[in-house]
């Protein structure tokens, strides 16, 4: 058996990849293949600290759509990049910790173990429910907690292609509980896309540039109707109004916030804030407002900054059928054991990139706690990093010393088929 245990997690909007023990990846890389407008062909990502090209219009090629894998041969191309230039690893003499979404179907299942064994191939491998690492990773953090004690947690990872509320339990995921909205990271951006094409300018094919001004400039409401209030102030103390400025690709290829300060102050609104200050403020920029609007370099963000997050919490605002997140929290613990559910609530992980929009934590308490029984207490924690949270619950079970005994081996699969060895994972 191979000494060198590769980590991948395999996200559908970023790749987290590095050696089993360490603390923090090798590589953070986009799961995409990336022309700019100054190429002619495809690119492969570079990591996102080194990613400085203009991506201005850039067209993207993902292996990954709605959260599963629709084309392997992308996906082994970026992954031969990866090994090869980033990690520089032998994958014949190194064993392998992928993630995979929970309830995926078989015939990606069987995709999957193709890539790594018959493509790459590793001499093993061992495939983990996101949710499952984070469990054991937050475990090992706080070994007092309720959830360390019981052994048990429930995992809410909004991540890039959809959203999961998944009950652990022992790091076993209980898989006839698991709930899932169909929203994430992706479905934000497009929603902000045509917010600001219908209001502003067309941004449709700008995916990196809103994806950049979501994560900088959107946040979750407190009180819903006092944001929409304070967002049709037309005068310039709007708390809620931040303008973001367009790459000219001259000065400054990427997209920045005009005024980062200002693009706080909605901070200040707490939960009993009125809108009165607002309308004490003097507008002193209306010449430079108007000015701003007719060079068309930038973007007037401010009722988008809270409505596109506000559809985790109202699916319906897009058109959809489905339950909002405290709902489905809610339905996720109600589906397992009675004994269960107040330890449930007592120990809910944040986990995703999504997750980091202000203050998500406080109003998914605000809204669960109608939800839950009175003599049950409610209480949420967010994850250090929410976006390498799985990685380093991956690196943490590949660095325990039985890790190598629960893997499926080459010659396993070899002689037992996908179906078979999948029956170890069954999680």
């Amino acid at each position: 058996m191979s000494n060198n245990i590769v980590v991948l997690d395999n996200g559908g909007g970023l790749i987290k990849a590095g050696q089993g023990g360490e603390r923090d990846p090798v590589a953070v890389i986009p799961n995409c293949l990336l022309r700019p407008l100054s190429s002619k062909k495809f690119i492969f990502p570079l990591p996102l600290s080194d990613l400085d090209i203009d991506l201005t219009s850039a067209a993207v090629r993902r292996p990954i759509d709605r959260g599963y894998l629709i084309n392997p041969e992308l996906q082994r191309d970026i992954w031969s990049h990866l090994f090869t230039s980033l990690l520089r690893i032998n994958p014949t003499s190194s064993s392998l910790l992928l993630t995979e979404p929970p309830l995926s179907i078989p015939s990606v299942q069987r995709a999957t173990d193709e890539l790594v064994f018959e493509d790459f191939g590793f001499s093993s491998l061992y495939l983990a429910n996101p949710q499952s690492l984070v469990h054991l990773y937050e475990a090992s953090r706080q070994p007092d907690s309720v959830l360390s004690r019981t052994q048990c947690s429930l995992v809410v990872d909004c991540g890039f292609s959809f959203t999961h509320a998944v009950p652990v339990l022992h790091n076993f995921t209980l898989n006839y509980a698991i709930k899932r909205i169909d929203l994430g990271g992706k479905a934000f951006t497009n929603y902000l896309k045509e917010l600001v094409s219908y209001r502003s300018i067309n941004v449709m094919d700008q995916s990196f540039l809103m994806d950049d001004a979501k994560e900088k400039l959107c946040f979750v409401s407190l009180d819903l109707h006092r944001d929409l209030h304070l967002a049709r102030e037309r005068r310039n103390g709007n708390r809620i109004k931040s303008t973001y400025v367009l790459p000219d690709g001259v000065t400054h290829t990427k997209g920045y916030v005009k005024d980062p300060e200002a693009a706080q102050r909605y901070l200040s609104l707490g939960t009993n804030a009125s809108d009165e200050g607002s309308n004490n403020v003097v507008d002193k920029a209306e010449g430079e407002r108007k000015k701003a609007d007719m060079n068309k370099n930038e973007i007037d963000m401010t009722n988008e900054r809270f409505l596109v997050p506000e559809t985790l919490f109202q699916p319906a605002d897009l058109g959809m059928n489905q339950a909002g997140l405290a709902e489905c929290i809610v339905r996720a613990v109600s589906s397992c054991h009675s004994y269960l559910q107040p330890v449930l609530y007592q120990s809910i992980i944040l986990t995703g990139g999504s997750t980091l929009f202000p203050q998500l934590k406080e109003r998914l308490e605000r809204e669960l706690r109608p939800l839950v029984p009175d003599h049950f207490d409610v209480k949420i924690t967010t994850q250090e990093d929410p976006i390498l949270g799985v990685w380093r619950g991956g690196s943490l079970l590949a660095s325990s010393p039985d890790f190598e005994s629960i893997c499926v081996t080459k010659a396993e699969y070899e002689e037992l088929g996908s179906v078979r060895c999948r029956r170890r994972f069954f999680h």
